[in-house]
């Protein structure tokens, strides 16, 4: 409700406004307001009317609890054989011997009213995590996201381990290493080596990943603060929150020639990884940058290529132009890359339309990318 002295600062702005020329819709809409809501707020004097809501009668509900039932409700629930039982049990306990009071939700509601309500027990209470932070790349090396995935070894219950870094600007992997175990030590080591393969130690870098050990561990955040990367970190059992290197571990472990019956050894593991490494950053055209090679969009060679692209789609529009019900497929650079964006829906997208967002981005999801195309 709209308080008598802000809907006449309201109607003042409004009046302003039109006195300067501008619409009384155009400037109700600056204001968030329907212009019959402001001809509703005006009196026929010219005046603005009160909002007589908060002082209309309202007569006392026939259904509602008496004094002595909300007291009976209190002195119940402190009785000691339900002292330490929530109403929804309560409520059926009585019922069991015959009694019935009111229902549970106005035994919850009585007991909120006198600050009974509480949470009991040992376990801890629940907790509404923040969603992470949200980060925006706008070229190579400055959002890194890692996380390690199980490769299944010769017999049943062994496994090595796959740690990779991806750039999620250009889809690249970054580093990768194939290990028995899973430490914060080995973490650290793949970082410092891709930072250093990469030359951005002196880039501003962010670096993503879950909350396991290893990305935790006193190792692996020495070497990030010497480093001057940034952590972030995904919310506890909310792999949404990492999804750059969930989809490459998708990719990797349905490539063609992925031994189903595991790896016979960790260098076979490991050859196998190089081979994969090297398809995906140099063969493999992502369909969520316009189908270039990750290392063709790291290098700066993605425009190029485009243009080229877009040139043989003109052409041959051109060529046989009753085959074309429209304008050519859009070949621009999809741009900036968000990880986990606050809101999806408020991300700067330029003028793109979804054609121009990584399939993961589209509807909403955990990440996307501004485009440059035209609707």
């Amino acid at each position: 409700m709209t308080s008598a002295p802000d809907r006449r600062k309201i109607a003042g702005f409004v009046d302003e406004a039109m006195a300067a020329g501008a619409c009384r819709s155009a400037a109700c809409g600056e204001l968030g307001l329907h212009p019959q809501t402001l001809a509703r707020w005006r009196d026929p004097e010219g005046g603005i009317r009160e909002d007589k809501r908060p002082m209309a009668p309202r007569p006392v509900p026939a259904n509602k609890l008496s004094d002595e039932e909300r007291a009976r409700i209190v002195t119940t629930c402190a009785l000691p054989e339900f002292a330490s039982l929530p109403p929804s049990q309560i409520v059926p306990m009585l019922a069991d011997g015959g009694t019935y009071i009111a229902s549970e939700s106005s035994f919850y509601r009585v007991l909120r009213d006198h600050g009974q309500n509480h949470r009991r027990g040992r376990a801890r209470a629940p907790v509404r995590r923040k969603a992470p932070s949200s980060f925006e790349a706008k070229g190579p090396c400055q959002v890194w996201t890692w996380d390690i995935t199980w490769l299944p070894g010769p017999v049943a219950g062994k496994f090595f381990y796959l740690y990779i870094i991806t750039d999620i600007w250009s889809r690249k992997i970054t580093g990768w290493e194939v290990h028995e175990r899973e430490t914060s030590e080995n973490a650290a080591g793949l970082l410092q080596r891709a930072v250093w393969a990469e030359k951005c130690l002196a880039n501003p870098l962010v670096l993503h990943a879950d909350n396991g050990s290893p990305m935790k561990g006193a190792t692996m955040k020495a070497t990030m603060e010497r480093l001057g990367i940034t952590a972030s970190f995904s919310r506890p059992r909310v792999s949404n929150d990492n999804p750059f290197s969930e989809a490459l571990f998708r990719t990797c472990k349905y490539r063609p020639g992925w031994p189903p019956r595991g790896f016979a050894s960790i260098e076979a593991a490991r050859t196998w990884v190089q081979g994969f490494v090297t398809w995906y950053n140099h063969e493999h055209r992502h369909s969520a940058i316009r189908f270039v090679t990750p290392e063709q969009r790291h290098r700066g060679e993605e425009r190029s290529l485009l243009e080229k692209r877009s040139r043989v789609y003109e052409l041959a529009r051109a060529a046989r132009p009753e085959r074309w019900s429209g304008s050519t497929r859009c070949w621009k650079p999809i741009g900036s890359v968000w990880l986990n964006p606050e809101r999806p829906d408020e991300m700067p997208r330029g003028n793109g339309t979804a054609d121009a967002l990584p399939r993961e981005a589209v509807g909403g999801g955990p990440m996307a990318a501004s485009g440059e195309c035209a609707a």
